[in-house]
């Protein structure tokens, strides 16, 4: 996770975040009038922007993400919600750069690896989508179950399915058009990072690897399985009681062993 905070001594890393903001803003912005929780989440294929970004621009990419969503909430959906939406849209490109060589079908040292004109890069490509977009569902339903504004049912389901679906289907044909004109102009951010790009403890990095996508899978998994259960709420409605202890431990555990996995990633 070194390369989150160590990024900002390079210029070009700084200019990435303003412009990885700048387009997510732009691209979310125009649809904030197709509601589907009202003040805190609507249709978004902009979603299919934070795991190239995040690909791409690496920290700059999540740093970006975060801020661009923030940005778009201040056109109808800005709350004490956009403090867990800022973080939930940085692990949206945070995870995917983070895991993308760490799944076995991607090798570390694999030249154009993000190339994704091989059956075993486009798959990869769609699980470390699915799990950005994921990571993004947990953190955010966790902190608005908490607070008590929305069940994480609901909000836990939305946004998974809205994240992974335009990450996938829009995402592939984009990453296929930008990554050879990215890498020619030398903005991929392991290009500019070389040394804080290289992970120096393999095993601490592969354990935090396990460690971030059980975070994921389980906090989620747990968090809708609790939701359901204890707390008497219905996926995609906004029923049920809000704030359940067992929603709020389980998904919450979930999101920390999310960041801990990062962290471990070094």
């Amino acid at each position: 996770m070194r390369e989150v905070f160590s990024m900002w001594k390079h210029t070009k890393m700084v200019v990435l975040v303003a412009l990885s903001a700048a387009i997510y803003a732009a691209v979310l912005i125009p649809f904030k009038g197709f509601v589907l929780i009202p003040g805190i989440t609507e249709f978004r294929p902009g979603s299919a922007f934070p795991v190239l970004l995040g690909l791409l621009f690496g920290p700059a990419g999540a740093w970006g993400s975060a801020i661009g969503n923030l940005i778009g909430d201040f056109f109808g959906s800005l709350g004490i919600g956009s403090t867990f939406g800022f973080v939930g849209n940085f692990l949206f490109a945070y995870v995917p750069y983070k895991l993308w060589n760490k799944l076995g079908l991607v090798g570390k040292d694999e030249e154009d690896s993000l190339d994704l004109r091989t059956g075993k890069r486009i798959a990869n490509f769609i699980i470390i989508a699915i799990l950005g977009s994921i990571a993004c569902a947990l953190f955010i339903a966790w902190g608005l179950e908490l607070l008590k504004m929305v069940p994480f049912a609901s909000l836990g389901l939305i946004i998974a399915l809205n994240n992974s679906i335009p990450s996938i289907v829009l995402g592939i044909p984009l990453m296929l058009v930008l990554y050879p004109r990215v890498k020619k102009w030398d903005l991929l951010w392991t290009d500019i990072m070389d040394e804080e790009a290289v992970e120096t403890n393999v095993a601490g990095s592969k354990v935090g690897a396990l460690i971030m996508i059980i975070g994921i899978i389980g906090g989620w998994l747990l968090g809708l399985i609790a939701a359901l259960g204890f707390g008497g709420q219905v996926a995609f409605q906004y029923s049920g009681s809000t704030g359940t202890v067992g929603v709020v431990l389980l998904a919450g555990i979930g999101s920390i062993l999310t960041i801990i996995g990062g962290i471990l990633q070094r």
